[in-house]
């Protein structure tokens, strides 16, 4: 028999009258028609190919409808047709952006993990939740919740982005709401199975993005007792030796300026070959893109390097997060460096409608993005960069705070 326990988690910085200026019909109207019409005409103009997958009939068809109502509409209910709209173009960088709009968040982040939603980061006081599986949202089973929210999670290019955008738009207040998947904007109730298979539910109030980025968290840092994080400025790009190893781990979790990368690759190739490195380990799963050309120039500088085993000793980690640039970057080093991919599949393809810019729509501040250019790096089309040796995380390393994919690899040096 299943052991309930209730727990219920103030958040006392959530202020109420925060919700009462969100995104419904005020006084103050926004023009929508003519926003609507900037959106149509400027992806028209500015997309390198608009209707590459959406036939222009097709597309036109559904955005007069969006015109043709929105006396009839509440703002947010309006940004969820362009949300569903924009989808159909069918590039995950042409997209609606809400970072202009006001939303709100549940104090919680989740990733999917053999077939369940776990806790991977919350507030401090709520960690009880921790490593959780999350089960239902006032009720309703996560499944459905989560089918409803990939309708219209944007940035979305294959089904394996969908999976991990379906996760960070899981948490918006706003969008939950307006899905009719929650009663109340500023709070929901949530159940949650933990490792013991005890049910937990929690009372969770919505909080500010600002909010949720200036609180104390607890959250789940995944790693292997060989690789030690050393002290350095930025978080986003680094590398150390992996102990009782002739191998070097590099994370590249984002992008830093060309003259940055410079550096950066300097010191790595004098470390590599002052320790006469074999192996070497690019870790680009959390990468979510940035500029190409500052990747290669990380290959240009590993290319010195004759002492690594290039006929076997490269690695490049990826995971569905690995997007835009990333992927073309892991690409590329598949191509220059010799490298393996490891781990899973991208979240967005390497032959595709990349580089993005944006624009905002005068009335509303919706943020626009769209796709300049269309990219060809690979052998294989519309589909993502598929792993030479495909690891997944795994449940029980989950739970004890060990990476599967690291620890896998570098079993095999």
């Amino acid at each position: 028999m299943n052991s309930f326990q209730k727990i219920i988690i103030p958040v006392s910085i959530f202020i109420v009258s925060a919700f009462q200026v969100l995104l419904a019909q005020t006084a103050n109207k926004i023009d929508w028609k003519e926003d609507l019409k900037i959106y149509k005409e400027s992806l028209e103009q500015k997309h390198i190919d608009l209707y590459h997958s959406v036939s222009k009939d097709a597309f036109l068809s559904e955005w007069s409808k969006i015109y043709d109502n929105v006396d009839s509409l509440n703002d947010f209910d309006i940004i969820l047709k362009l949300m569903r709209l924009t989808r159909r173009i069918n590039d995950g960088h042409t997209a609606i952006s809400l970072r202009n709009i006001p939303t709100h968040r549940f104090p919680f982040e989740i990733e999917f993990i053999e077939g369940q939603w776990y806790v991977t980061k919350t507030l401090k006081e709520n960690e009880q939740i921790l490593k959780t599986a999350l089960e239902s949202i006032n009720g309703i089973p996560i499944d459905t919740v989560a089918k409803k929210i990939s309708g219209v999670a944007q940035f979305v290019e294959n089904e394996y982005s969908l999976k991990e955008r379906t996760s960070s738009y899981l948490t918006t207040a706003e969008l939950l709401f307006h899905l009719n998947l929650i009663d109340s904007r500023g709070n929901a109730k949530f159940s949650f199975r933990d490792n013991n298979r005890k049910l937990l539910t929690a009372d969770l109030e919505a909080i500010t993005n600002e909010q949720w980025e200036g609180s104390e968290v607890s959250k789940i840092d995944l790693t292997i007792p060989e690789i030690k994080k050393p002290t350095i400025d930025n978080a986003n790009l680094w590398y150390t030796s992996i102990s009782g190893t002739k191998a070097i781990y590099i994370n590249f979790a984002g992008y830093p300026s060309f003259e940055e990368m410079q550096v950066f690759g300097a010191q790595l190739v004098s470390e590599i070959q002052e320790k006469q490195i074999k192996q070497v380990i690019i870790d680009m799963r959390d990468n979510g893109g940035g500029d190409l050309y500052v990747g290669t120039v990380l290959a240009y500088a590993l290319n010195l390097a004759d002492c690594i085993d290039w006929k076997k000793g490269v690695f490049v980690l990826t995971s569905n997060k690995t997007f835009s640039a990333a992927t073309s970057n892991a690409a590329l080093f598949k191509q220059l460096l010799n490298a393996k991919i490891v781990g899973q599949p991208t979240g967005s393809n390497p032959n595709g409608y990349q580089d993005m810019d944006s624009f905002t729509l005068p009335n509303s501040k919706l943020v626009i993005t769209y796709s300049k250019r269309l990219f060809r790096l690979s052998p294989q089309e519309n589909t993502a960069l598929q792993p030479d040796i495909i690891i997944n995380q795994q449940q029980h390393d989950f739970f004890m705070g060990i990476d599967s994919v690291l620890k896998e690899l570098i079993h095999t040096f």
